[in-house]
This record gives structure tokens, C-alpha cells and sequence, in this order.
């Protein structure tokens, strides 16, 4: 009686209600008083109907954890998170679907909805995800929550990005981040985190100079109050900050810092999730490094064919391809490209186009043109049902080189063109000034 009395007042306090109104017109207040006191026992019928209005259920207000269904479901989760864990996302969200989760109390069916969330993510399904975290959210912002809060926002601004809806993205991590700042968690982990991952939203849609101010007041916080992890998490976003602005040494600078700070933590998808972007800064710097890249992506593959995505996992095998093609092993990076390839369906966005891209490459380095520009074209035509934004502004200037080189001028310019475009930089020239323009041969190459 003292148990069950102490948990139906902790779930309404939690649900924000008074007594009044958990009684409803079923009950008098004074009945929920008496069974709160623990000097009433409840009926089964008058427990049942608490629950629901407390968004839980009868046996656990009455057994709490030690409920059969509450039993279940923590050990179902368990062995969905080892799934997770060991690299089977299958297994995992299958488990979680069969879970019944009107009979689970309200802690083990949040943590299980958000195992469930990471399994879809895992598994590519960006929509079945954000369809699992999004009233996960709502629920903990309604309770404020502010922790948790948090936490989710997090997952589903990285969500939103990689489904490609940027300017979502950032609508959403920015009220949540108000939120969680009013609430007083500037400098926690969680906040840290929301507020860097935000700025890869940033950073994607080309807002690098604003990218660039919110970074350096991330890091004099997170320098200040930040744990390693928030360190690891600022400075990892920083980093790809100063890549998009060009500043290639600061961007390894900063990834460095990361990875010094997240490797004293707990072993996770962090770490090897920076070692893949470390690889990435390294093939692109002047010069590229593209043995040292090769030792970070054979570290992050590892740690990724556990915990990674199978998006991540096809990053890791397209920039072991374009290493091995710094190399002169065209063979083997043609492998790596079709194996990443293989991950992902054609829905999968920016990542298959860049994967036909490095396959592209891979195939006219070892003389078929023909494959190799049927891949670039791919790529081409697919880029043109995605949305904006700086990655496809990226993919297609890869593309626009690649044409040139072929001696195709006209597809490069108009590719260069859509890159500009992607990127939010329009055209300038009046149809008339064209017009003129092409009139006196201004359009044509001249001399002088």
C-alpha cells in the first residue's frame, strides 16, 4: 500500500496534475487523497482508469518495476540495445515492435521508443525515426523535461540534416536550444551537443560566417564549464566550420583537440565517427595524406561496424576508395565504391551520388570513359530531385570538374551553374544585358 501510494502521487505530480483533476468526475478528490495517504486500497477498475489518465498502467502503480509487463520490457530493451551494440539494428527494432507498449509504464516505454528510434536510424529509415522522436519530444517539452529535452532535440536536428531538410533542421534546434538556455543547462553535455550538432546544420546550408561566431562562443563555454565530451563535441563541429570556410589547418587543428578530448571518454559511435571526418580533412588537405587517412578509416570502420549506420559505414568504404586512387589502386577503390554503394538504396540522398561519384572516378581511372560518365550522370540527374544546400552545391562542383575534364563544357557550366545556385549565390545578368552581350560576341572567346 505504502509503494503503491507512493507512486501514483510521484506519476501525478509528474503529469502536472492535482488531485481534482485525476478524479475526474469518477472519483472525489478525497478517495485519491485517502489511496495517496495509503489508507485506501484502490479497486482494479479505479486503478485502471488513474493510469490512463496518468499515461501509465495498473501494474505498475502497483508493482512498479517488478510488474510482469515492466520485467518484459527491460529485458526485451536489453537485448535490443546489445543487438544495437553488436551491429544488427534488424534485430533490435524487431524486438521493440513487438514490445506492447500501452502495457509498459512511462520510463521503460521512453527509453524504448528511443531504442527504437536508433534502430530506424541505423537501419537508414530517416522517416520512421523522426516519426518515433518526434512526439518522444513534444512529451518531454510539454513535462519540461529539459534534460531529455535535450537529448532528443539533438538526434532529430542530426536527423533532419540527413534527410536533407536543413532549414528545419535549424528552425528546430534553435527554439529547443532557447529552451534548454532558459532552463539553465548552458555548458551540460546535453546542451553542448544540441547546440554543436546545430552548427553542422549550419555549416550545410552555408551560413559559414554565422557558423563561425556561434562556434567560437561554443568553445569559451565549453573551454570554461564543458566536460570532455562537450569539448569533443564543439570542437569536432568547429572543425568542420573552419573546413567550409577554407581553413584547412585550423580544421585539422580542431579535430585533433576532438578527438584527444572524446578518446578519454567512454567507447562509443563518437570516436570513430571523427576519425572518418579526420579522414576526410586528410584527403583533402595540400598536400592530401592518403596513407595516414587510410590508418584513421581502417580505425573508424571498426569502431563503426558496431555502433555505425550503415550511411556511415558506406562514408567509411567511398574515402578508403578515393585513398586508394590517391594510391594508383584504382582496382580496389573501384571495390570500396561499389561495397558503399551496396549499403544504401537510391533514397539515400547526397551519400549514393557521392558514391557513384568516387565509382565514377574509380572506372576512368582504369580507362572505361563510357561507365565512368554514365556514373557521373547518374549522379547528376539524381542531385536533381534533392533539395539545397551546400553539400549538393559540393557534389555538384565535383560533378562540373568532372564534365571539363571529359571536354564537356556545356554540361560543366551548366553544373557549376546549379552548384552556385545550390548554394544561394543566383545569377546576375539582366536578359537584356545577355542579349547585348551575345550581339557584339562578348559570349565567344577573344583575344585580349
Amino acid at each position: 500500500m505504502t509503494e503503491l501510494a507512493g507512486r501514483l502521487r510521484a506519476e501525478r505530480l509528474t503529469a502536472g496534475l492535482s488531485q481534482t483533476a485525476l478524479a475526474g468526475d469518477d472519483f472525489s478528490p478525497s478517495y485519491v487523497s485517502l489511496i495517496e495517504s495509503g489508507r485506501r486500497t484502490p479497486t482494479d477498475g479505479a486503478l485502471a482508469i488513474m493510469a490512463e489518465r496518468l499515461g501509465t498502467t495498473a501494474d505498475y502503480l502497483r508493482f512498479g518495476d517488478k510488474a510482469p509487463s515492466e520485467e518484459k520490457a527491460r529485458l526485451e530493451l536489453g537485448f535490443a540495445r546489445l543487438a544495437l551494440t553488436n551491429g544488427a539494428p534488424a534485430e533490435a527494432r524487431d524486438r521493440l515492435l513487438s514490445l506492447d507498449m500501452a502495457a509498459i509504464g512511462p520510463r521503460h516505454q521512453a527509453e524504448a521508443q528511443f531504442a527504437l528510434a536508433m534502430a530506424h536510424e541505423a537501419l537508414g529509415d530517416l522517416d520512421a525515426s523522426v516519426a518515433v522522436l518526434e512526439p518522444l519530444l513534444a512529451d518531454a517539452r510539454a513535462h519540461h523535461r529539459w534534460l531529455q529535452v535535450a537529448t532528443l532535440a539533438t538526434n532529430l536536428v542530426g536527423t533532419y540534416h540527413e534527410a536533407g531538410d536543413l532549414a528545419h533542421s535549424v528552425e528546430l534546434g534553435e527554439e529547443v536550444l532557447h529552451e534548454v538556455e532558459d532552463a539553465g543547462l548552458s555548458g551540460t553535455d546535453e546542451h553542448l551537443r544540441l547546440a554543436s550538432t546545430l552548427l553542422w546544420s549550419y555549416y550545410e546550408r552555408g551560413d559559414l560566417l554565422f557558423a563561425a561566431h556561434r562556434a567560437s562562443g561554443l568553445i569559451e563555454i565549453a573551454d570554461r564549464v564543458g566536460t570532455l565530451r562537450g569539448r569533443g563535441s564543439v570542437y569536432w563541429n568547429a572543425a568542420m566550420v573552419a573546413e567550409g570556410r577554407g581553413e584547412y589547418a585550423e580544421a585539422r587543428r580542431l579535430t585533433e583537440r576532438a578527438l584527444a578530448y572524446l578518446g578519454e571518454g567512454v567507447a562509443g559511435r563518437d570516436v570513430p565517427r571523427l576519425r572518418l571526418n579526420y579522414a576526410w580533412l586528410l584527403l583533402r588537405s595540400d598536400p592530401p595524406e592518403p596513407v595516414t587517412a587510410l590508418e584513421q578509416l581502417e580505425i573508424a570502420a571498426e569502431g563503426l561496424a558496431n555502433v555505425g549506420t550503415q550511411i556511415e559505414l558506406a562514408r567509411c568504404e567511398y574515402e578508403s576508395g578515393r585513398a586508394h586512387l590517391m594510391l594508383g589502386d584504382a582496382g580496389r577503390a573501384e571495390d570500396l565504391a561499389r561495397a558503399g554503394l551496396a549499403r544504401l538504396d537510391d533514397a539515400s540522398g547526397f551519400d549514393v551520388c557521392d558514391g557513384q561519384i568516387v565509382l565514377g572516378d574509380t572506372l576512368v581511372a582504369q580507362g572505361d570513359l563510357t561507365g565512368g560518365k554514365a556514373a557521373y550522370r547518374w549522379a547528376a540527374d539524381r542531385l536533381a530531385m534533392l533539395s539545397a544546400g551546400r553539400q549538393a552545391a559540393s557534389v555538384w562542383r565535383s560533378l562540373g570538374d568532372r564534365m571539363l575534364a571529359f571536354g564537356d563544357a556545356e554540361g560543366a557550366a551548366r553544373a557549376y551553374a546549379t552548384a552556385l545556385a545550390e548554394a544561394g549565390i543566383r545569377p546576375t545578368t539582366y536578359p537584356m544585358i545577355g542579349r547585348r552581350a551575345h550581339a557584339v560576341g562578348f559570349s565567344e572567346s577573344t583575344e585580349g
